[in-house]
């Protein structure tokens, strides 16, 4: 009986090493055959047929770094260890930016690109950090005077190129004055650009909200689309410098982009092309 038993043990435990084997074994083919569809230097599925579609998504830097916090910038000017948190936060999300060793190929590739010298097919544009104004490391992004910078960039789309308001006369009836305004008095060349535009949500946040100014300028240029995935490529960059809002006061923002083929929808839920955060400074 025992011994019945025993051998009845070890063809159930064959059976199942023969079983997992089996089903690792299909595993592994699966996977291979998986992986041999894809490319590691663009994805597959592509604009209007990708699940992330046709319509970039707009973020922005600093974030706070408790999700419970919401998207709310709040700190005190005199307060060192608050203005450095925040520093911080911004000093980590521009390090790619200023040290280009920490790029692949240690960002060699990287050129300095304008309206009429666009990137090389093997190079990316480099941005330049040293055109940030008041939003520079150097003065600390403006956080110890009450005036804080915040950095706002398009989210990455693979062969997503903007259409652009080149025409003067073809631009939108609600973009705000000052930005249209801007964009004719530039030639027609520099007008190909994603621009950005941040104000107040409600009257009271467009009282309290201050005098705007944008650096290194107003949009995000052509030359640094459509993104490719090459390697050393980073994301254009607009700092938003909120020179005088109101303090203790909770200041609405929205910051949105402009351009012919990006879809705006404000609110609370499904919100694109824009985003909204809060300023609080005590």
């Amino acid at each position: 009986m025992l011994w019945g038993l025993i051998n009845c043990s070890r063809q159930l435990v064959l059976f199942y090493l023969a079983f997992y084997a089996v089903l690792a074994a299909l595993f592994a083919i699966c996977m291979q055959a998986l992986l041999a569809t894809m490319n590691h230097k663009y994805p597959k599925w592509q604009l209007e047929e990708s699940l992330i579609g046709t319509n970039p998504g707009l973020g922005y830097r600093p974030m706070p770094a408790d999700v419970e916090e919401g998207a709310m910038i709040h700190y005190a000017a005199a307060n060192k260890t608050q203005v450095n948190e925040w520093v911080g936060r911004i000093n980590e999300f521009l390090d790619p930016y200023r040290d280009q060793t920490m790029l692949p190929g240690g960002g060699k590739n990287q050129m300095i690109c304008d309206f009429q010298k666009p990137p090389s097919p093997d190079n990316v544009c480099a941005f330049d950090v040293s055109k940030l104004g008041p939003c520079s490391a150097e003065q600390g992004y403006s956080y110890n005077k009450s005036a804080p910078c915040i950095f706002i960039k398009l989210n990455r789309i693979y062969g997503w190129m903007p259409e652009f308001y080149d025409d003067v006369n073809d631009l939108p009836e609600d973009m705000p004055t000052d930005l249209s305004d801007h964009i004719k008095s530039l030639p027609v060349e520099a007008r190909k650009q994603v621009w950005v535009s941040c104000n107040g949500l409600a009257p009271a946040d467009v009282e309290t909200i201050g005098p705007i100014e944008y650096f290194p300028n107003r949009g995000l240029p052509t030359f640094y689309y459509p993104y490719t995935n090459r390697p050393g490529y980073l994301s254009p960059l607009v700092a938003v410098h909120f020179a005088r809002p109101a303090v203790k006061r909770s200041i609405n923002v929205e910051c949105r982009v402009w351009a012919k083929n990006v879809i705006y929808r404000g609110g609370m839920r499904d919100r694109q092309g824009s985003v909204n955060f809060i300023l609080l400074i005590d």
